[in-house]
């Protein structure tokens, strides 16, 4: 089949980190999870672990791991902020995240601690460039 991503798999709301996460800004908090691009390339996903509940972390930083059945990797903040909220479905259905990477498999929700840092992140159609697609 032809590799070129659909308009529907980066949607045009979100924001998208070089690390392949997307944000979802709601006032002062955000929404994170992995895009579909990351997870295509991870391939099938056996476990997502998240241990950074109520930890305040700088951009870049890690707050949680994704397993994939030959790689684990790391998942990034894409911009500052306390973690409030994590997506406890993805301990029983880590394959939600293959599924519905954009939907029920967003991974945690944060209060932002800069909102400046969000004019870093990349827009659908910048991503889209990033990825060469």
């Amino acid at each position: 089949m032809h590799h070129k991503l659909s308009i529907m798999q980066i949607p045009e709301k979100l924001l998208y980190s070089k690390d392949h996460e997307w944000l979802l800004v709601e006032g002062d908090i955000g929404t994170i999870g992995i895009t579909h691009y990351a997870q295509r390339e991870l391939g099938d996903i056996v476990y997502v672990e998240i241990e950074s509940l109520d930890e305040t972390l700088d951009e870049g930083e890690v707050f949680g791991t994704i397993e994939a059945v030959k790689t684990v990797s790391d998942l990034f903040m894409p911009v500052s902020g306390t973690v409030i909220e994590l997506n406890d479905r993805l301990e029983e259905q880590p394959e939600l995240v293959n599924q519905d990477p954009y939907g029920d498999a967003w991974m945690i929700k944060i209060r932002l601690t800069d909102t400046a840092q969000l004019s870093d992140l990349m827009s659908a159609e910048a991503y889209k460039d990033h990825l060469g697609e």
